[in-house]
C-alpha cells in the first residue's frame, strides 16, 4: 500500500507571525544568555531551521513575516560586529544579525503591565492643558472624550472574543485606535475619525457587538461628517 502523504497545513500570515512572535516570547522567557544556544537572539539562519522542525514553516514565510514584525516594532535587530586577520592579510570585519523580542512584544503577549512605557512619553501632557485618563483597553484619551473612549473599549473586546476570523479583528481594532488616537487630541480630527467609523460600524453584523456599535454611534456622532 502506499504511503500517504501528510496533508499540507496553509497558514494565514496572521497566524504565521503569531507563532513567530510566540516563538521569540518563550526563547526570551527562557534563556539563560543574550546570545548562544540559549540565547534570547537568534540568528535568521537557525530561526528558519528551528521554525520549519517545530511548525513547518518554509524560508520564504519566515523571512516576509520577521519583516512585518521588525518594521511594527514586535522584534528588533542585533547587529554584531566581528573582526579577524587572515594569515597574511589584512583585517577582514564581518556583521551577523540577530533578532529578539522587544518589550512592545513582550506586552502584544501579556497585555500592558507596570513598567509598560506610557503611550505618550517624553510629552509633557500637563502642558497641553489637557487631562488625560487611560480607559479599559489601555488606550489614552483626554477626559472629556473618556464616555467614547470606554465604549470603544468594550466593543474591541467584543470584536477579539467575538468568533471571527482574524484578518476580521484586526482590521476592526486597527481603526478602532485609530479612533482613540484621535480622542487623545485637544482637536479631534473629524475626517480620520469618519473615515475610520465607516469600517468600525460594520462590526455590528458581529454576533453580541450590535447593541455596543449603537452605543458607541451615539456617542461619536458629534465627530462625523
Amino acid at each position: 500500500m502506499a504511503k500517504m502523504k501528510a496533508p499540507v497545513v496553509v497558514r494565514t500570515d496572521e497566524e504565521i507571525r503569531r507563532i513567530m512572535l510566540r516563538y521569540f516570547y518563550d526563547r526570551n522567557k527562557n534563556a539563560t544568555s543574550m546570545m548562544g544556544k540559549k540565547g534570547s537572539a537568534i540568528r535568521t539562519s537557525d530561526l528558519k531551521s528551528e521554525l520549519k522542525g517545530s511548525h513547518g514553516l518554509s524560508q520564504q514565510q519566515v523571512q516576509s513575516n520577521l519583516t512585518y514584525l521588525l518594521s511594527q516594532g514586535w522584534v528588533e535587530e542585533k547587529p554584531i560586529s566581528k573582526t579577524f586577520t587572515p594569515k597574511g592579510g589584512s583585517v577582514v570585519s564581518s556583521v551577523t544579525s540577530y533578532y529578539i523580542i522587544t518589550a512592545a512584544g513582550i506586552d502584544k503577549i501579556d497585555g500592558p503591565g507596570e513598567f509598560t512605557m506610557d503611550k505618550f512619553h517624553g510629552i509633557r501632557i500637563e502642558a497641553t492643558g489637557q487631562n488625560i485618563i487611560t480607559v479599559g483597553d489601555g488606550n489614552q484619551v483626554d477626559a472629556k472624550f473618556g464616555d467614547i473612549g470606554e465604549a470603544l473599549a468594550k466593543l474591541r473586546k467584543a470584536i477579539t472574543d467575538a468568533g471571527v476570523t482574524e484578518a476580521e479583528k484586526l482590521t476592526y481594532v486597527a481603526d478602532i485606535e485609530t479612533i482613540q488616537s484621535q480622542l487623545a487630541k485637544p482637536s479631534p480630527n473629524r475626517g480620520i475619525i469618519t473615515a475610520a467609523w465607516e469600517t468600525v460600524k460594520g462590526a455590528s453584523a458581529i454576533n453580541g457587538c450590535s447593541t455596543l456599535v449603537g452605543k458607541v454611534a451615539s456617542l461619536i456622532s458629534q465627530f462625523i461628517i
